[in-house]
């Protein structure tokens, strides 16, 4: 396949068709899907309706999502908005934390460490203790009478599209049902259609599993449309430590009904519609939140805004500009893996079974793509960034309270943003960098009597950015410095430097005065290092002074900080007072074992198979333990045999970006065939770590972090890129772990950092050619193998390679 004769899609059919289906509702439903191999490679289908909610299918459109049943008699779509949080606005610091610091650092280095923990959780400890909870909205259910015992049933997610749909067929009548979240209406649109006049009869109510509701009919002011409100108030509930949580938030959410050509009776709690063809329905949604220091919004005149302004569309135009906003996003990068294996044509739960056995490429290949539409789906700009379970939850008390977890998960959520061409799903966590930066800034004088800001190892909607949960994990100072790491990412990738001018650069600015104030010398000999402390080593090990993984997030932070000052001019003597600091850091050291240490002290266990791989920062996503460092390689590979392949859906994904790193394929694609497990599923007795039915990374429960991050791992298998020298030179390597079972595919779209995007095929696990587009200008080497090419680039410009390049 040409992908020049794409323009870099491998879906140049699917829009036109998809449109004809809308305005054809007697055509064969699955004309989309069959229409093209594509499109059948782009789809998760399933021969039943889901029964748990990790079976479901997610839609978003950064704001709102939905998980979608695809029910038969009962439809149901669990319903989020993500601002909908337990608690209100609050600080969490600990006035005068500060002044137990000097006792905390004397115990640790006095070995005293159990008597540091307890008067860490009496003095220094956020307050509370715990942080708060996302929130499920609420749901929408339809009934349809007599749809008991149906055939020919399918349901899908068409990630191209991002359309869920349902078919199935009740005494000769085809029904379908299309479900998909605009961003452009700020809506959720549900089509109901049958191809036999007459024949679509259902019962449509919203409910929600919140406090203080309240039903009521309106009508949609400017169209005058049907429309159910539905007002609450989230539920006061009691924290894991029994203290009182008052619920601050309410919402609203209308349920509107924008067409349909049959009867229609309405009351306070339902739309009934009989004797109809087709119906539309439009779901909106809001809270009372305006940021995390104010919540005084009107939910209900913003939720009804919302309403109006999609009801003004009819179904065929808000398909037509959902597709227009959603698909030159999704369609930036094809991905395509071989040689084929296994069953495409089989349901998706079922290939993922199949996976340990017929080692389906095309099913990984899925997987990448799912995990850039999920990305779409949860991380719009101006929205919250995604959190752990990105933008679904249905528990009240969800897992970690599906809060955003800095010292691995958060991050993760956004590794695949820019070298999979979705740089602007990466607003919302710049933007939480602008809000963390104030509210760490008071964390920063009331914990450490410092400048600048910092972040632990959470924070939630109200952006607490104090210790949190219990001393042993909680006191983690390095939140702030892997966020700036992303910050300075988006300028490596974009070359942006208004971005690192006006935003970027600030924040890094104040995260490295705050390490300028935090970092305390070794008392002991016999070097007497800068270290970190007091912190831990994520998640395990207790509290510490000293770290692995601190020191390198600081060294690159202070390295990427003085780098951008002096893009920005900035010559404040501050500047070189960091180069001391960082050249004053404590290094990675090499212990007994020959694996890098991941404390000062030499006492890692090798039968240790904890989640965290912690010390390997610097191995990815950090850049300083590379193949110009060969012994801190060759440790870092001892470390990570050590941990072994198996753990958690997100521990997995961060061990495939390891070993591509290492440049081992093979270890990479064994990493991500175990996480391609099915679990919890009536398939498979297995219960633990994997993907459930729906392809969400299982931890379990569901994190969304290892959907994120097996999707960046396969990207780094078969592309990485680095900036090199004073001119900031690009190096660019293509399939540097490029495994066996991968012998042959194609790629368009992936990013580099230094401002190139690429396309490239391979065939018999060599490079076949090569497609170089340059955006900034910048010189360029790229490899491949043992082959080199350097190239003078200039803005604009494309390069064609061949194999030998």
């Amino acid at each position: 396949m040409n992908f020049k004769s794409l323009g870099l899609s491998l879906h140049p059919i699917l829009l036109t068709v998809e449109l004809l289906i809308a305005c054809s509702i007697g055509e064969p439903a699955n004309a989309d899907e069959s229409a093209t191999e594509q499109g059948r490679g782009l789809a998760l289908w399933y021969d039943a309706p889901a029964e748990r909610w990790t079976e479901a299918l997610p839609i978003g459109n950064g704001r709102l999502g939905a998980m979608v049943f695809g029910g038969i008699a009962e439809e149901r779509l669990q319903l989020n908005e993500d601002t909908l949080w337990t608690g209100g606005p609050h600080c969490y610091d600990h006035p005068g934390a500060a002044e137990t610091l000097p006792e905390l650092r004397k115990l640790l280095f006095a070995g005293r460490q159990r008597e540091a923990e307890a008067l860490a959780m009496e003095r220094f400890m956020s307050l509370p203790l715990r942080q708060r909870a996302y929130q499920p909205l609420s749901d929408l259910k339809l009934t349809f009478p007599g749809h008991s015992q149906a055939v020919n049933y399918r349901r899908q997610l068409n990630l191209d599209a991002a359309i869920a749909k349902t078919e199935y067929e009740v005494d000769s009548v085809r029904y379908r049902r299309e479900i998909f979240a605009s961003h452009p209406a700020r809506a959720i649109v549900v089509n109901l259609a049958c191809n036999r006049a007459g024949r679509l009869a259902f019962t449509a109510a919203l409910d929600s599993p919140q406090t203080d509701l309240d039903f009521s009919e309106v009508r949609v002011e400017a169209s005058s449309k049907p429309s159910l409100r539905l007002t609450g108030r989230v539920r006061n509930q009691i924290d894991q430590t029994g203290a009182p949580v008052p619920g601050e938030m309410k919402f609203a959410a209308n349920l509107t009904l924008l067409e349909t050509d049959g009867d229609v009776a309405i009351s306070a709690r339902a739309f009934r519609i009989f004797h109809a063809t087709h119906a539309t329905l439009l779901v909106t949604a809001a809270t009372n939140f305006v940021n995390f220091q104010d919540i005084s919004a009107d939910p209900i005149n913003r939720s009804e805004q919302d309403a109006e302004q999609a009801s003004r569309h009819s179904f065929e135009t808000l398909r037509r500009d959902h597709l227009a906003d959603y698909q030159p996003l999704f369609r930036r990068v094809a991905l395509q893996l071989g040689p084929p294996a296994g069953d495409a044509v089989l349901p998706t739960d079922q290939r993922i079974l199949n996976c340990a056995s017929d080692h389906d490429p095309r099913l990984a290949a899925l997987l990448f793509q799912y995990g850039r539409y999920l990305l779409i789906a949860c991380s719009r700009p101006g929205d919250q960034p995604a959190n752990l379970q990105g933008l679904w939850n249905d528990q009240l008390k969800p897992s970690w309270d599906s809060k955003h977890t800095t010292n691995i998960n958060f991050e993760m959520n956004y590794w695949l943003a820019e070298i999979a061409n979705l740089p602007e799903c990466a607003e919302p966590l710049f933007a939480a960098v602008d809000d963390l930066a104030v509210s760490g800034a008071r964390t920063a004088h009331t914990h450490y009597a410092a400048d600048g800001w910092v972040v632990h190892h959470n924070f939630d909607l109200w952006r607490g950015t104090a210790p949190i949960n219990n001393s042993t994990h909680g006191i983690w100072p390095t939140g702030g410095a892997w966020l700036c790491h992303h910050l300075w990412e988006h300028y490596l990738y974009t070359g942006d430097e208004t971005f690192l001018r006006e935003r970027a650069y600030p924040l890094m600015h104040g995260a490295a005065e705050f390490f300028a104030d935090y970092l305390v010398e070794d008392p002991r000999p016999p070097d007497h290092y800068l270290i970190s402390g007091p912190s831990n080593s994520p998640e395990q090990g207790g509290l510490v002074m000293g770290p692995t993984m601190d020191h390198q997030l600081i060294r690159d932070l202070l390295a990427n900080a003085i780098t951008a000052a002096a893009i920005v001019g900035d010559e404040r003597p501050e500047i070189a007072e960091w180069q001391k600091m960082r050249r004053r850091l404590a290094p990675n050291r090499i212990g007994r074992h020959g694996q890098l240490q991941e404390w000062l002290q030499d006492i890692d266990d090798p039968h240790s198979d904890h989640r965290h791989v912690s010390h390997l920062w610097g191995l990815y996503p950090g850049s300083e333990i590379t193949v110009e460092t060969p012994e801190l390689l060759h440790a870092a590979q001892k470390s990570l045999e050590f941990r072994g392949d198996e753990g958690t859906g997100w521990s997995r994904a961060w061990k495939i970006n390891f070993w591509a790193r290492l440049r081992n394929g093979d270890r990479a694609w064994q990493v991500l065939n175990g996480l391609l497990t099915l679990t919890d599923s009536p398939k498979t007795t297995n219960r633990g770590g994997g993907v459930y039915p729906n392809l969400f990374d299982a931890h379990p429960p569901f994190q969304i972090d290892g959907n994120f991050g097996a999707a960046a791992g396969m990207a780094e298998m078969l592309l990485q890129s680095h900036l090199r020298g004073p001119d900031g030179a690009a190096i660019i390597e293509l399939l540097p772990a490029l495994p066996a079972a991968w012998s042959e595919g194609e790629v368009a779209g992936f990013r580099a950092r230094g401002g190139f995007e690429l396309s490239f095929a391979w065939k018999r696990g060599k490079l076949a050619r090569a497609t170089v587009k340059s955006l900034l200008g910048k010189p360029l080497t790229i490899r491949c193998g043992n082959h080199s090419l350097s190239l003078p680039t200039k803005i604009g410009a494309e390069y064609e390679l061949d194999a030998d390049l």
